[in-house]
């Protein structure tokens, strides 16, 4: 069973991509298996830091072949950009080391005009999309109207194909008196992306059955978090696929007997970007305190809107239900280096709801709304972790407070993070 599945336990933004290049060193495969470029990964190696929000993270790995499945919807135009730049930070980039499902689905101009128009008309009420055009686009998936990446494969019925739809979205843009899209610039657009981006296309339903049988170990890269799930999250401020573990299976094509470890990635505090509840959200001081000023990558600002995001303490109620919908093995914990030189720290043990002590999130808005929480306090520490690379370097209130947080959930903690480097990672 030589699969790991790295998913987010909060709302997204957790630093799985530091840990599924961390596991890629010792893997032949890195897989994403949802979400689009809506995603942003960063990994800092020595002085230089890549941002991905499309490419797999294995990518940084020279021998580890990258997968874009069929579970993603994907902006081709994007896609090429980002290609460029890690090309121009030195990361070679191939058809022998990236392959994109020719399943997956292609966000169009259509898709981003038309989430944009959404949340424009939902005014105080939006739900803080990226604007990217993910929903829209499985919109078109589950609706059977989507395009799919193997119709880049001939570029004349693609050209007409993505003619059509961007007519279509026209027409619904003019009707709410909104701009165009120049349908003549964007086929263009489009169709030059498809032809560089045609040795790429594989059946990877083939490929990971090859690969598997092989014994090939594979990482599968979930984006977003738990709390983002379309069944699962916070319903409607969620992402519109499944970040869980089982988009994985579904997002890949792969069977669940190939699995044999589910990470969990969560912050030492939690965050969230876009609107909705949350119960441990911090204003102030200790808020700002623990989103830093922007200054530095690291910060608590989105790598892909740039947005500001809301910090609080850990809420292990959210952990404990992401272990339960994704049957975590394992969690590693990141940022624990943001919390050294607090006198103390506190985590959300439950919460009260209408006078009831709940011990899971409540599954709508209008009652995690109201969700009070209870806090549990655990001393701080003042010296600075970001040096540490065994347990034994942690003061002992940082192993407490990563022991607390292990039987809150009832998981095991397999590493932690202790800075943005790629190296300051402690194992258990």
């Amino acid at each position: 069973m030589p699969m790991s599945i790295v998913v987010g336990a909060q709302w997204g933004d957790e630093g799985k991509g530091r840990f599924v290049d961390w596991l890629a060193q010792d893997c032949e495969i890195v897989a994403r298996f949802s979400g689009g470029d809506n995603a942003g990964h960063t990994i800092a190696l020595g002085d230089e830091v890549y941002k991905m929000h499309l490419i797999p993270s294995g990518i940084l790995n020279p021998g580890t072949v990258a997968v874009m499945g069929n579970g993603m919807v994907i902006n081709p135009v994007s896609m090429l950009s980002e290609m460029e730049r890690l090309r121009s930070q030195g990361v070679e980039i191939s058809p022998e080391n990236l392959i994109v499902s020719d399943r997956a689905h292609i966000i169009t101009p259509a898709h981003i005009a038309l989430d944009k128009l959404k949340e424009y008309q939902r005014g105080d009420e939006s739900i803080g999309t990226t604007l990217k055009g993910i929903g829209p686009a499985y919109l078109d998936k589950v609706g059977r109207s989507g395009l799919r990446v193997s119709m880049m494969t001939d570029v004349e019925e693609f050209a007409e194909d993505l003619t059509e739809k961007l007519a279509q979205a026209n027409a619904i843009l003019e009707a709410a008196s909104q701009p165009l899209i120049d349908v003549e610039v964007a086929v263009a657009e489009y169709v030059d992306a498809a032809q560089q981006l045609r040795p790429y296309i594989q059946d990877t339903v083939a490929y990971f059955a090859g690969r598997l049988h092989e014994g090939a170990r594979v990482v599968c890269e979930g984006a977003q978090g738990s709390l983002l799930d379309v069944d699962f999250g916070s319903y409607p401020f969620v992402t519109s696929s499944n970040p869980t573990a089982g988009g994985a299976i579904t997002g890949l094509g792969v069977g669940p007997t190939h699995v044999s470890q589910v990470l969990g990635v969560a912050k030492a505090f939690n965050t969230r970007v876009g609107g909705g509840p949350m119960p441990t959200e911090l204003d102030g001081e200790l808020g700002d305190r623990l989103r830093g000023t922007g200054e530095q990558f690291w910060d608590e600002f989105g790598t892909t809107t740039g947005r500001k995001r809301r910090c609080g303490w850990l809420d292990a109620v959210i952990l404990r239900y992401s272990a339960a919908i994704n049957g975590f093995t394992h969690l590693a914990l990141t940022k624990l280096d943001i919390l050294s030189g607090f006198e103390e720290l506190k985590i959300a043990v439950a919460y009260e709801i209408d006078g009831q002590r709940v011990e899971y999130p409540p599954s709508t808005n209008t009652d995690l709304a109201k969700a009070v929480p209870i806090y549990e306090t655990m001393p701080g520490w003042q010296e600075d972790v970001s040096g540490a690379r065994t347990p034994d370097d942690l003061p002992q209130a940082a192993k407490d407070y990563i022991q607390r947080i292990s039987e809150l959930c009832d998981v095991p903690v397999l590493a932690v993070g202790v800075g943005p480097e790629r190296s300051q990672v402690v194992a258990f």
